[in-house]
């Protein structure tokens, strides 16, 4: 294996690489759900996909009980940052940042996890911080901002926690990054969520109303976005969710019958579509949400979950229009690494000017 970072967020070197050859950079993001690798080259202001890949690992099952990662899901983890790992050495990555989330924030284990990752990958994950999490999720989501709305709510809802981040849009710049004005950290995702509501045999509404109003008591008590409250009260606002389940939501809205990041990754919906959706999903079964194409077993008992986050957001912060989002962290970090890159070329080329100049 090629040396790997000894420090957190540093450089993974590759093999060595033609001259012609673009670079490729890779963000790998390992949540209480998910295991997701993304490899892409540059390509102006944004970049170009070369390889994805996604497992679930659930690598926070009953960490909410236990308070520490088993070793069932450290393995189910492991195996797939195995593959990730390899990926990274076959794409001559030279550079990649892998993070990792609430489930290693929350176990008492997490780190020594962590240094087993690094022992038997190569790869040193990251454990970052939840205000640095709902930043990058923000950075990654920028081109679906309507910079014409005064505010957006980017709500990314992960397997055990979810990030709210309140931007501010109105006289901000038409591109980079704008005002992050308020941003808060739910210790609840949709896994912790399912594990505390445990579905019965048929979901009820009055199952998913105890989901919806246990995440509003979490959201209720935070005041620090209400400056915000009048511009989301007059509609002139929007929500954008990012997660799995919402996406799956989304799929379910369209009648799709595979699912289709190029028509799901952007689409707006509104306030009575996404009710619509939930309570579809509500008239189902286990089972039955399991052979939905855009769900599938591995989400069936999660997908709800995620809708009822989502109807907690909108019953507390009202929007009429809801952008759903097919990206969030990774392309986050892959942007942030590359203008890192950019910068770093630019400040060393001035000496070789000034020199040629004298």
């Amino acid at each position: 294996m090629n040396e790997a970072p000894s420090a957190p967020g540093a450089q993974w070197r590759g093999r060595d690489r033609s001259a012609g050859d673009p670079p490729c950079y890779a963000a790998l993001d390992l949540g209480t759900n998910n295991c997701r690798l993304l490899i892409a080259t540059p390509a102006g202001q944004s970049f170009r996909v070369v390889e994805a890949y996604s497992r679930i690992v659930r690598l926070g099952e009953g960490l909410d009980q236990s308070g520490r990662l088993s070793d069932v899901a450290m393995e189910r983890a492991l195996a797939a940052l195995k593959v990730s790992a390899e990926k990274v050495r076959r794409r001559r990555v030279v550079r990649l940042r892998a993070i990792a989330t609430q489930a290693c924030r929350m176990a008492e284990n997490g780190p020594a996890f962590i240094d087993r990752v690094f022992d038997e990958t190569g790869m040193r994950l990251q454990i970052i911080s939840p205000q640095e999490e709902a930043r990058l999720s923000v950075q990654g989501c920028l081109n679906l901002l309507d910079r014409s709305a005064d505010a957006a709510l980017v709500v990314d809802v992960g397997g055990g926690s979810t990030e709210l981040s309140w931007v501010e849009l109105r006289d901000a710049p038409p591109t980079g990054l704008p005002p992050i004005r308020a941003w808060l950290s739910v210790p609840i995702g949709v896994v912790t969520l399912a594990e505390r509501y445990p579905e019965d045999e048929d979901a009820t509404e009055a199952w998913f109303r105890r989901m919806v109003e246990a995440v509003k008591g979490e959201i209720a008590a935070f005041r620090r976005a209400d400056p915000m409250r009048e511009v989301f009260d007059a509609d002139r606002a929007h929500l954008v969710g990012t997660s799995g389940a919402i996406t799956s939501l989304a799929g379910l809205h369209l009648n799709l019958m595979r699912y289709d990041r190029s028509r799901v990754d952007g689409i707006w919906m509104s306030r009575d579509e996404c009710d619509a959706a939930a309570g579809r999903l509500l008239s189902l079964n286990a089972r039955q949400r399991a052979d939905q194409p855009c769900i599938g077993p591995d989400r069936a008992d999660l997908v709800l979950a995620g809708a009822a986050i989502l109807q907690a957001v909108q019953e507390l912060w009202p929007c009429s229009r809801v952008r759903v989002a097919d990206r969030g962290l990774r392309e986050g970090i892959l942007l942030s690494l590359m203008a890192e890159r950019g910068g770093r070329r630019r400040r060393k080329r001035r000496p070789r000017r000034a020199e040629v100049a004298a």
